[in-house]
């Protein structure tokens, strides 16, 4: 599971920082997290090719996290993309979209999808055979939501030195993999236990975009090995951030803690501070494995 942050800051432009983007790749799928203005160009610097982007996923509609949508989306065009293309977000996402690719005269080519999101409770958004999408309900001043990434449990791994110790044809190798036990010629029957290891545990990813602290969002990020939750705000400013509908370091921290998570990971900082550091002394003082977000930054999980 690789993360790139392709940007990470809240609405204040700036030249040396990007507003919310990032790309998740999982089980050899690409997933574009958010699209704040300067999307394609962070794409360009980070080497990511655009046409294996198929599934956007929009949090809500502040320009912060989707004023970059319909340039990414007319760019693709550009690129004579065939590929089908699906945008996820909140209601109101197709209009605002459809209604500038029109009076710009900049129909797609491709196949452009949206599945507007108007459930209040989590909801599985996206299935495929290895990975699978849900909503997390977000606190913000719009509808908002975030999403859970999470892995599907692969096959079971063979244990050929178990295996060459019987008459077994290579041509039942997938069946043991599914987890099935395999009846020799003689009747023998040999359990799936013994012929294969566990199969690789399941990671999950959680992305908690704009948000007040709100424990609600708990049950569904329980356990999950990282979250991205947003932390607007040192606890110097924690009033603002419950005007905005923001989150703290501290309030991000205590989630973390909360929900047991295996790591955390910041971002979504107000540029009124001048080191993100800041932000990783505090939380620490309440969870323990603290990762900063940073513009172009790469993770391995």
């Amino acid at each position: 599971m690789k993360l790139t942050i392709l940007g990470c800051y809240a609405a204040t432009p700036r030249t040396i920082t990007n507003p919310t983007a990032q790309v998740l790749e999982i089980r050899n799928r690409m997933f574009l997290i958010d699209c704040g203005e300067g999307t394609q160009v962070q794409l360009r610097k980070n080497k990511i090719k655009f046409s294996k982007i198929n599934h956007i996923f929009i949090s809500h509609l502040h320009g912060d996290h989707l004023y970059g949508l319909v340039g990414l989306i007319s760019t693709f065009r550009l690129f004579n993309r065939q590929n089908d293309l699906h945008v996820y977000g909140p209601k109101g996402i197709k209009e605002l979209i459809t209604i500038q690719l029109k009076l710009s005269d900049s129909w797609t080519h491709y196949n452009l999808y949206f599945h507007e999101l108007t459930s209040k409770e989590s909801e599985l958004i996206y299935e495929d055979e290895k990975v699978l999408v849900k909503t997390i309900p977000l606190n913000h001043r719009i509808y908002t939501n975030g999403f859970l990434f999470q892995e599907k449990i692969g096959d079971r791994k063979l244990n050929l030195e178990a295996i060459e110790k019987y008459p077994i044809d290579t041509c039942y190798y997938q069946n043991i993999k599914n987890g099935k036990d395999v009846v020799l010629d003689d009747g023998t029957e040999i359990p799936n236990e013994e012929l294969t290891f566990d199969p690789i545990l399941p990671k999950n990813y959680a992305f908690c975009s704009d948000t007040v602290y709100d424990e609600s969002i708990i049950p569904n990020i329980k356990n999950v090995d990282v979250l991205y939750h947003e932390s607007t705000f040192l606890e110097s400013e924690s009033d603002l951030a419950k005007k905005t509908l923001h989150s703290t370091a501290q309030q991000a921290a205590t989630i973390a803690g909360k929900a047991n998570v295996k790591q955390l990971l910041l971002g979504h900082y107000s540029t009124r501070y001048e080191h993100i550091d800041l932000f990783k002394k505090e939380a620490s003082l309440i969870f323990e494995n603290v990762l900063l977000a940073d513009d172009g930054l790469s993770f391995e999980f």
